[in-house]
């Protein structure tokens, strides 16, 4: 099956290969991305943050499923905005797409400001700004060069972030059974009858499920992919699991290493863990880590991403044509890349102060998005295609659907607020376009 053959024609390179799907999966979930949001779901979850990355795990791994199957029926770039389109209706796909921006745009600002926030305690006087700017700068640098390019920068960002994370773990482990903490590993962290409360652990998921996210933007390089169909979907549950169990992983240890802790403040949580667990040598180290890993490393995946999504529903006619550009040169949709850069900046400097209502904004809109992706699943192969694969076609993306409403649900009221307002800034906008679309002469 051809680009052809969905009425589109070659513009990217293909040029990736399972593995490099994988690895830029893994870099832009973040294998240390709990480091970041650690004392936010310490908090949320009452000391069961393990608990919440698997509930998130769970609900991750069906919407895998899901982005696996799509991805085999529409081999295109655009991710969810391509599957709902397709697989449901023009207008669910414009909301899908529409929804996953909200995700994908303002995922690396909140990367940029977590790197702020861990570099504030080393470099006191270097305001925000120079930070934002500087990364922003190099990012949209390196994704203007072309995805090979990009490619060969997350292996070694890959290999970076393994090696710290096994630092952490050895010496965690070391500390905890030299009485460190709980002194050991406890089922306290997975399972507190004190404290456990669904509603306690879908609020605490609504946090922890921002380092998931990512997994979903291998699909948006489908069209830069030389593998054959089941690559994109072979690549995305691959990386999720791989991640997940990571982060379950480091994420226990921290929280038996963590016990009669006070923590300063919960953005520095983590490192106030690793340096206990290893001493200031060890937290500085994390902190470098994930500045690096966020800033430089997950921001670049996120940017490509986007700037996928937005090259898709350009070429649809969803969004301004001038997205659609792609570099004669390096192959890269240049245009989309310095537009997201340019919002990075802003987004960024506007939410300095509340990182935490941008974080749950974030997950709004990828979960929201995720949901249509469910539907997308279930009406393209059992309804249209009269499937009789009820297990991979209705009960898993159904699964998924569920605990995904369920955390929508236990969600922020403001996170929600905000995210109600995006939508309806879409129907204006697609109201709009509609209109626009019947008018004579008009395309």
């Amino acid at each position: 099956m051809s680009l052809q053959d969905f009425g589109y024609k070659e513009q990217l390179h293909r040029a990736l290969t399972t593995r490099d799907l994988i690895i830029y999966g893994m870099i832009f979930m973040l294998p240390i991305a709990p480091y970041a949001v650690f004392g936010l779901v310490w908090e949320a979850s009452k000391g069961m943050v393990p608990l919440a990355y698997l509930v998130g795990l769970a609900g991750m791994f069906f919407t895998a499923l899901s982005y696996a199957a799509m991805s085999r029926a529409f081999p295109l770039a655009g991710s969810v905005y391509t599957y709902a389109q397709r697989g449901l209706h023009e207008t669910a796909g414009f909301f899908s797409g529409w929804l996953i921006l909200l995700d994908y745009i303002l995922v690396p600002s909140l990367l940029y400001l977590f790197s702020a926030v861990a570099l504030r305690p080393i470099f006191p006087a270097v305001p925000a700004w120079v930070w934002l700017t500087g990364f922003i700068s190099f990012n949209a640098i390196v994704n203007l060069l072309g995805i090979e390019f990009t490619a060969r920068v997350n292996r070694y960002m890959l290999v970076m972030e393994l090696s710290t994370l096994a630092l952490f773990v050895g010496l965690g482990l070391n500390a905890l059974y030299h009485g460190v903490g709980a002194g050991g590993l406890t089922l306290k962290p997975i399972y507190n009858p004190q404290v456990f409360s669904w509603s306690t652990v879908a609020g605490a998921t609504s946090i922890a499920v921002f380092s998931f996210l990512g997994f979903d933007g291998i699909s948006t390089l489908s069209e830069e992919s030389r593998g054959n169909l089941n690559a994109i979907g072979r690549a995305t549950v691959w990386s999720l699991l791989l991640v997940g169990a990571l982060f379950m992983l480091q994420t226990w240890i921290a929280t038996d290493l963590a016990q009669g802790m006070r923590f300063s403040s919960p953005d520095t949580a983590f490192y106030e863990v690793a340096e206990r667990a290893g001493g200031v040598w060890l937290r500085l180290i994390t902190i470098l880590a994930i500045v690096i890993a966020q800033a430089i490393a997950n921001a670049m995946a996120a940017q490509a991403a986007v700037s996928r999504i937005l090259f898709a529903m350009a070429r649809d006619g969803k969004l301004p044509a001038i997205f659609a550009k792609v570099h004669p040169r390096y192959k890269t949709p240049y245009v989309g890349t310095l537009a997201v850069a340019l919002v990075s900046l802003l987004v960024g400097l506007f939410f300095a102060a509340r990182v935490d209502d941008l974080t749950q904004v974030v997950n709004f809109g990828a979960l929201t998005g995720f949901v249509l992706l469910h539907l997308s699943v279930i009406n393209h192969y059992l309804v249209r295609r009269r499937s009789g694969d009820w297990l991979r076609h209705f009960i898993f993306p159904l699964t998924g659907m569920v605990i995904i409403l369920y955390v929508l649900y236990e969600m922020d009221r403001a996170a929600k607020t905000l995210g109600a307002c995006w939508i309806g800034i879409g129907i204006v906008y697609y109201a709009v376009l509609a209109l626009r679309s019947k008018k004579p002469g008009v395309a």
